[in-house]
């Protein structure tokens, strides 16, 4: 008895300080454990023909606590790693050939480096100065002007190792087919620095209950862990007013040409390059394209897609064409997709009539995929498995304490959410890039009035306009 009153105390102490409940159901739960425990009192100390019954009813309450307890604290923890998303890591590495003899920085002391400084300098010189502390002696170093080149010279011999950026894999593979697995990386330079975001200071923070805040969705295009820079193959905002349960989701094409603030020097760029210079860079180029604040992120990869939709169950996605691709076929309509398989619909864009724009409105269908399993009664099942993935695979600066009122007024309330999508449209073209200099690459040049459309929508929502679109019902 003394035990099951302690693992009540224990759980509904847990439930407290994750501060999810409203009031009324911690109240209906703490009723209920009391009650039970009543149960438990009355079978054992007055009734000793009993007891073996009510010790039997109390160790089951006891194993439904203590796993209970577990599973809340896990889900505590998980907020902790979801939400410390205040660092980026920037990782600088040495990569040979796959056939080099080369596996340590050491071995390739006598080795001739390719590098380029004209993007991220300062990091470069970093990594040079620490691999010749390593080795004992200053290496030679051959400068590039771009990555093309530097590539090339890996692959003719000119140079036989090089260094720049990981997050620029993505972009030489537009460059060199199957490129990573041409290379291995023989050393890493990596350096957390903090995020610079125009988060809210606690004491003007707003309230998710009444006023309408927006969250960049970045999705980067690699597998494994998330704090791995790399391009922003997946750019939408989610502009949310609480007060009218309106969400506008607004994608821009990762081609899109634009300056990066404070990374370009007012040259343009691809909207995916900005995510190689951290994800504040790329709320920063939406914020300027926009003129609107963006306060908060959610960051997620290719491995935070595929294990959220399998832990789900599945994601049910509406197609507005029909297409096969080596991943998925799909049919026009409604089509139950696994993770592998939803993964595979966002990024195609090839099949599509639409290309890139296309597939930036299936990437909204996904996400509207998500929400719908997220608020149906399915997920209670399924809450063990998707606190795991979204541990690991999930990073977001939103406060803790602002998700959970969210949460609690989701709880508390209930009720639908209108969901409107919208899409910046451009025209394609070839064009030099800031992180590509010499390189002429394909861009979308913005089409303004889509751009200010969405300014439009976005001002109507922070107005308390409800606008017409697809309606996610609880």
């Amino acid at each position: 008895m003394i035990l099951h009153l302690f693992l009540s105390g224990v759980f509904v102490t847990t439930l407290m300080s994750i501060d999810l409940l409203p009031i009324k159901y911690l109240a209906i739960v703490i009723l209920l454990l009391l009650v039970i425990w009543v149960i438990t009192f009355a079978t054992q100390k007055r009734h000793k023909r009993r007891a073996i019954p009510g010790k039997i009813w109390s160790l089951f309450w006891i194993i439904v606590l203590a796993i209970g307890s577990f599973y809340v604290g896990k889900m505590d923890n998980a907020f902790d790693k979801v939400t410390s998303g205040t660092e980026k890591v920037n990782s600088i590495i040495v990569v040979v050939k796959n056939d080099d003899a080369a596996e340590t920085i050491e071995d390739a002391k006598d080795y001739k480096f390719g590098t380029q400084f004209a993007v991220g300098g300062t990091d470069i010189q970093e990594a040079i100065d620490q691999i010749n502390s390593i080795v004992g002696k200053e290496i030679e170093v051959s400068e590039f002007e771009n990555m093309q080149g530097m590539a090339e010279a890996l692959f003719d011999g000119t140079v036989d190792a090089m260094i720049y950026n990981e997050g620029y894999n993505g972009l030489i593979e537009e460059l060199f087919e199957d490129y990573e697995s041409k290379i291995k990386v023989i050393h890493r330079h990596s350096k957390t620095v903090q995020i610079e975001t125009v988060t809210p200071e606690p004491e003007t923070q707003v309230s998710l209950l009444d006023e309408t805040f927006s969250v960049y969705i970045s999705g980067i295009d690699v597998y494994g862990p998330i704090t791995t820079n790399s391009r922003s193959d997946v750019n939408i905002i989610a502009t949310v007013n609480p007060s009218t349960r309106q969400v506008l989701l607004t994608t821009t094409p990762r081609d899109y040409y634009v300056p990066i603030p404070g990374v370009s020097n007012g040259q343009k760029d691809k909207l995916t390059h900005a995510g190689i210079y951290g994800v504040d860079a790329s709320m920063a180029t939406l914020s300027n394209l926009y003129e609107t604040s963006i306060p908060y992120y959610a960051r997620v990869n290719f491995t935070s897609l595929i294990e959220i939709v399998d832990h789900l169950g599945g994601v049910d996605v509406y197609s507005e064409y029909s297409f096969s691709n080596s991943g998925v076929s799909v049919q026009k309509g409604m089509n139950h997709l696994n993770g592998k398989q939803a993964l595979s619909f966002a990024r195609e864009r090839y099949k599509l009539p639409g290309g890139d724009n296309q597939r930036g409105k299936n990437q909204q269908a996904v996400i509207v995929g998500i929400i719908n399993k997220l608020i149906s009664p399915a997920i209670l099942t399924k809450a063990s498995g998707i606190i795991d993935s979204v541990s690991g695979n999930v990073q977001t600066n939103m406060p803790q304490d602002l998700i959970q009122e969210l949460i609690k007024m989701q709880l508390n309330g209930g009720g639908s959410w209108n969901i409107y999508s919208v899409a910046a449209t451009g025209t394609g073209g070839k064009s030099t890039t800031y992180s590509m200099p010499g390189f002429y690459a394909y861009v979308m040049h913005p089409n303004m009035d889509s751009v200010n459309n969405i300014i439009e929508l976005m001002n109507r929502v922070e107005d308390g306009e409800k606008i017409e679109g697809s309606v996610i019902a609880q």
